[in-house]
């Protein structure tokens, strides 16, 4: 599968070919350590001119838990995120939007906002990668699309398998305007994560496609779907393989899996799409482990065992892009880049008969 001419990010596919790209960690956990209390999330103790001011002071509705929202009101927490990552050696770094298109934003009474919440956040992240961009080392900004709070293809009423509480026209609505506000920011690449519904990355596919089509833009596309269980299949069903069948045809720069299991318990689904996509770069940033909220980040793996993990992912010639999420940290994110520096990318199909 032959890749489409980029308008940004040019370069990065012969990195990859080249060597393991390392994605950054969790934005979440991160957050967490800040302990930020309402008042904080609201604007409170900061007064740069590139902050909320007072406007959300009087905000009628509770927003401690909005992390996209701390890209307005509390820019410097981002901001120092964002550097902390690139500091400790992450190629690409996550824009602070996982959660910010106006279907999740509807919890916080705020869909309003996701426009503004992906533009500042893609600004915020370019920002910081050219800060930290080097002529040997270029930094990208991954703009991140979220999976929603909602489900395409799933009925959240156990009485009705009818029922749904999303449609795809809503999902595709709320992801052009994403895409949109991400690429006007300064994105190089569009990750698609967290994939527990194939139907919803549809979506996002499609309204990525759209605004191909009509800005005359073309970014890489990551696809990163995650295996809830041992079961080896995503939420709405499909196991990687199927998985990768379904998403193949938007010719994604990468695929891969992130999130809900730890890196041992994802091995085997790595290798399945290893297997499966052959010609395409592959992406893998677990959890650190499981979760263990008696932990300092709430997940139990340490730097050195997450580290040790992904690096034996490596060495079997799995994987091109790797990462942190869920309880990951920077010195996860540097351990993973110091293990898996020595060790060869996996190579493609199509690279090699090139």
């Amino acid at each position: 599968m032959s890749l489409p001419i980029y308008t940004r990010a040019a370069q990065l596919p012969d990195i990859l070919a080249q060597r393991i790209v390392i994605l950054d960690g969790a934005m979440g956990t991160m957050i967490q350590r800040f302990k930020l209390g309402e008042a904080q999330y609201r604007g409170e103790g900061y007064s740069g001119a590139d902050g909320a001011g007072d406007r959300f002071k009087d905000f009628a509705y509770d927003v401690k838990g909005n992390n996209e929202l701390l890209s307005l009101t509390r820019p410097d927490v981002i901001r120092d995120i964002h550097e902390r990552y690139l500091a400790a050696g992450a190629d690409l770094i996550e824009t602070n939007t996982f959660g910010a298109t106006t279907i999740a934003q509807e919890d916080y009474h705020m869909a309003h906002l996701a426009r503004e919440m992906n533009l500042k956040s893609a600004r915020l992240a370019r920002a910081a990668c050219d800060k930290y961009s080097t002529q040997d080392k270029p930094r990208f900004v991954a703009g991140a699309l979220g999976p929603t709070p909602k489900t395409a293809s799933i009925s959240p009423d156990v009485n009705d398998p009818g029922a749904r509480n999303i449609d795809f026209e809503t999902l595709r609505a709320a992801y052009y305007e994403q895409t949109e506000a991400l690429v006007e920011g300064g994105a190089d690449v569009l990750l698609v994560e967290t994939i527990f519904d194939t139907l919803n990355a549809k979506a996002a596919l499609f309204a990525i496609d759209e605004f191909f089509e009509k800005s005359g833009e073309r970014l890489p596309i990551i696809i990163s779907g995650t295996v809830t269980d041992a079961s080896g299949r995503i939420l709405s069903g499909q196991t990687v393989t199927a998985f990768w069948h379904s998403v193949r045809h938007a010719r994604p720069l990468a695929v891969g899996l992130n999130c809900a299991l730890g890196a041992t318990l994802m091995r085997p689904y790595i290798q399945e799409l290893n297997r499966v996509a052959e010609d395409t770069f592959i992406s893998c940033y677990p959890n650190a482990g499981l979760p263990n909220p008696m932990s300092d980040t709430g997940f139990d793996e340490t730097p050195e065992v997450t580290s040790r993990l992904v690096h034996e992912f490596a060495a079997e010639g799995l994987v091109n892009i790797v990462g942190g999420c869920c309880g990951t940290t920077p010195d996860h994110i540097a351990a993973i880049g110091k293990a898996v520096a020595p060790v060869k990318t996996r190579s493609l199909f199509y690279r090699e008969a090139a």
